[in-house]
């Protein structure tokens, strides 16, 4: 993924209250660390418990206006990566070919289902499997591919 390709933290779900707070769905585990969003169109006020205030919502109405608004920052403005790590956004789209090279298809989601994260892959034919995005089924990985291990694919 590009350095500077935006990346969705949160979508704004709908107003709360009468004095232009947001409510949040959040993709991120924490935003305190962002004071705008979407190259700077966002700038947050407060932040707390999936509410948000930002500076250009006035009202209720404005708030309103907002539903369905994909929060973004630049993909360079995300922390960086320890050994290991990766962040969904970069596995999106994803070519997945097995151990031997062969294409299996592409990722098209991420899941966490509580045990850790599974990718959904989508085959050429359209059909879909899953496979646990763990060392034994997904042995690599990097900004070009992730290699699967055949014996985890159903």
């Amino acid at each position: 993924m590009k350095p500077d390709a935006p990346v969705t933290l949160a979508v704004i779900t709908g107003a709360h209250g009468v004095t232009g707070e947001v409510r949040l769905k959040l993709f991120a585990n924490d935003l305190s660390g962002y004071r705008s969003f979407n190259n700077g169109s966002l700038t947050v006020k407060s932040l707390r418990n999936g509410i948000a205030r930002f500076a250009e919502v006035p009202d209720r109405n404005a708030a309103e206006r907002l539903r369905g608004t994909e929060l973004t920052v630049p993909r360079s403005a995300l922390p960086p990566l320890e050994e290991g790590e990766y962040y969904h956004a970069d596995l999106l789209g994803l070519p997945v070919v097995s151990v031997a090279g062969d294409p299996l298809g592409v990722v098209i989601a991420i899941d966490d289902f509580g045990a850790g994260d599974v990718i959904e892959v989508e085959r050429p034919d359209k059909k879909r499997f899953m496979v646990p995005m763990n060392l034994q089924a997904v042995p690599e990985w990097d900004d070009q591919r992730l290699v699967v291990d055949e014996a985890f694919v159903t």
